[in-house]
């Protein structure tokens, strides 16, 4: 059946429809193209403008800010994987809590797991509704508070590898159409080029950088070896040519700008350098260096070795129980004082021997390279230690060796004679002989405070027969043993006896008075003096050998008979006699001395006064007899010791 015919008004609405409904379409299709255009030149011009941006945190903001305005979102935001595969939050764009933005997504999990996993671009209207995906209860408890509703997640690819993801988030339910997920995806590939050559370009920039830092590294540990090289050169030379502690003091001056002070095992102050008086005004805040506590007596521009009795007294300028550190571990140790000087001191202690300290006293902290000089310039002061004490010992030696041949019989040869002289030492004049005696000290301690005291009086100092011993040139015999004693006392610490003869003939009979009366004078019970023989002629008979026959019949004609009786009866009445004089007569105390009852002390003496006669107590047999007892008893005590040598 065919259809009516149309009228002409009719067939005229139609065309006029379809015209419009064409109209529309090609509009749309403009608009849509025009829309393309613009997201296309967008993404054009965000692209170029990521390529020129280096540093990675601004790289990472620009691509959050250009996606969020791009893709029209809510908010924008960006996670990166960590080492542990957790995708953290790097940079975000738009309204997004602190909670968020520290939120760490753990692998496999969420929107975003699915993403790195797939590779591929995911979306949801709705996260919190949306099924099959593995949520993460920490992250969906940050959900609802950031109000997050749709969510766009787009991976982040570097070759085959996801780096991490770009999210796109609604707080409202919407669909993110192809265009949309295309265009964030497009942007997302040229967003991990940029990042990818922001975190190459940085890498590079940290390589270049510690490469710099390597070589000036380099650079400085050269010029650290060439100075410590120029240094330890220059330390060699003085001690080579014969330089002391002071030059090498002044040597680490000039390098290290500081106060150097040398110290011997004493603590007694070897030389002071200042960081002062440099012509080309170097120095000009040297004063800087110089501590406080030093004594204005001592700063002069240029200052000599100072004698050990001058600065013995001096303040130390370092603490002890830092020193004490030094010396037990053998390293440079620092501290700073409340004065805000910086004080490094380092032991000198060649072979395991402390011979001193070495100190650095500054206002700023010493280097690792100033440790290092100070510790070296220790040991090349060391071996200058050593090289002295080696020249001393071999002088002492050689004095040694004089003194022994002085004290022998035979007359020295011309060429020991010479020898002496080329010492400072004439023989002839040696007219004064000393004997030492010090239980606490060994004879060689003795000896060796004895060799500096007889080198400043011109005289010879040694150990003779076990005894230290010294011949010099003295005026007054009395005077030069008391001076002797006062400086031995001093050095040695302990008591010491000290006592001189006048040599009239043999030197070795000298020696032997004086020795034998050091042992009388023990006796008499005094350990500590100076003195001369002279003052002890009344105990000669006691000590001097060429008497004995003298003692021999003084002794048969006071006790003569006790002797005889204790030798033949094996008694004690001249023990008895002694004590009983000892205790002015007092009976108990007598008995009680002897440990013997009353009754016996009795009987003793009645035996006593049987043998020497009734008059025994009188005050003339009474002296006569102390006296004997007395020398009886020294004479004793010089016999217990070793035999003499008296030619």
């Amino acid at each position: 059946m065919n259809p009516p015919p149309q009228s002409s008004a009719e067939s005229s609405t139609a065309r006029t429809g379809s015209n419009a409904a064409d109209a529309t379409a090609e509009g749309e299709l403009a608009a849509y193209r025009l829309r393309r255009e613009r997201e296309l030149n967008s993404l054009y011009t965000t692209a170029r403008s990521l390529t020129a941006l280096g540093e990675v945190d601004e790289v990472l903001h620009s691509i959050v800010r250009h996606a969020h305005e791009l893709i029209g979102s809510d908010f924008a935001y960006l996670s990166l994987l960590d080492a542990e595969g957790y995708l953290t939050v790097r940079a975000s764009a738009g309204t997004i809590s602190s909670e968020f933005s520290s939120g760490r997504m753990p692998p496999g999990t969420g929107l975003g797991g699915r993403v790195i996993e797939s590779g591929a671009p995911f979306w949801v209207s709705n996260y919190r509704e949306a099924q099959g995906l593995p949520h993460d209860p920490t992250f969906d408890l940050l959900v609802p508070r950031e109000g997050l509703m749709a969510l766009l997640g787009v991976p982040l690819m570097v070759g085959e590898r996801a780096i991490g993801a770009l999210f796109a988030a609604d707080r409202t339910e919407r669909p993110f159409e192809k265009d949309e997920v295309a265009l964030f995806s497009a942007f997302a590939g040229h967003a991990a080029v940029a990042l990818n050559n922001a975190r190459l370009y940085e890498e590079s920039r940290v390589s270049l950088r510690r490469l710099e830092d390597a070589y000036r590294t380099i650079e400085d540990q050269v010029t650290t070896m060439e100075r410590a090289a120029a240094v330890h050169e220059a330390l060699t030379h003085a001690v080579l040519t014969g330089g002391g502690s002071g030059d090498i003091a002044q040597l680490l001056v000039e390098h290290l700008r500081g106060t150097v002070t040398v110290r011997d095992r004493d603590d007694a102050v070897l030389a002071i350098r200042f960081p002062r008086g440099r012509a080309d005004g170097a120095d000009a805040d040297a004063d800087q260096n110089v501590p406080p506590d030093m004594p204005a007596d001592v700063l002069p521009d240029t200052l000599p070795d100072v004698s050990r009795d001058a600065t013995r007294d001096m303040p130390s300028d370092v603490p002890r129980d830092v020193c004490e550190e030094a010396r037990d571990t053998g390293r440079c140790v620092s501290t700073r004082g409340a004065d805000g000087y910086f004080r490094s001191v380092v032991a000198v202690r060649p072979g395991g021997n402390h011979f001193g300290f070495l100190s650095l006293a500054r206002r700023a902290a010493p280097e690792p390279a100033d440790v290092r000089m100070l510790e070296r310039s220790a040991q090349i002061m060391g071996l200058l230690f050593l090289m002295r004490d080696a020249r001393a010992e071999a002088e002492e030696r050689v004095r040694g060796e004089l003194l022994m041949e002085l004290m022998s019989r035979s007359p020295l040869h011309p060429a020991q004679r010479d020898r002496a002289l080329a010492r400072g030492v004439d023989v002839d004049h040696l007219d004064v002989l000393v004997v030492v005696d010090c239980p606490e000290r060994t004879a060689s301690e003795v000896v060796r405070q004895l060799k500096p005291l007889s080198t400043e009086r011109s005289g010879l100092a040694g150990e003779y027969l076990g005894r230290a011993t010294m011949l010099l040139h003295a005026d007054d015999v009395e005077d030069v043993a008391r001076t002797l004693h006062r400086r031995l006392r001093r050095t040695l610490g302990v008591p010491v006896l000290v006592v001189a003869d006048r040599i009239a003939g043999e030197r070795s009979r000298a020696f032997t008075l004086t020795q034998r009366c050091v042992k009388v004078i023990r006796s008499l019970g005094e350990n500590d003096r100076g003195a001369s023989v002279q003052q002890y002629g009344m105990y000669a008979l006691a000590f001097d050998p060429d008497r004995s026959g003298d003692l021999d019949r003084f002794l048969a004609d006071s006790i003569g008979t006790l002797l005889e009786y204790d030798r033949r009866r094996s008694t004690g009445l001249v023990a008895t006699a002694t004590a009983y004089f000892a205790h002015s007569g007092n009976l108990s105390r007598t008995a009680r001395a002897l440990h013997v009852h009353l009754n016996t002390l009795l009987k003793r003496l009645d035996r006593i006064g049987s043998l020497l006669g009734e008059d025994w107590r009188s005050p003339d047999s009474a002296l006569r007899l102390q006296l004997a007892l007395r020398l009886h008893e020294l004479r004793a005590a010089v016999d217990a010791s070793a035999p003499d040598t008296s030619g």
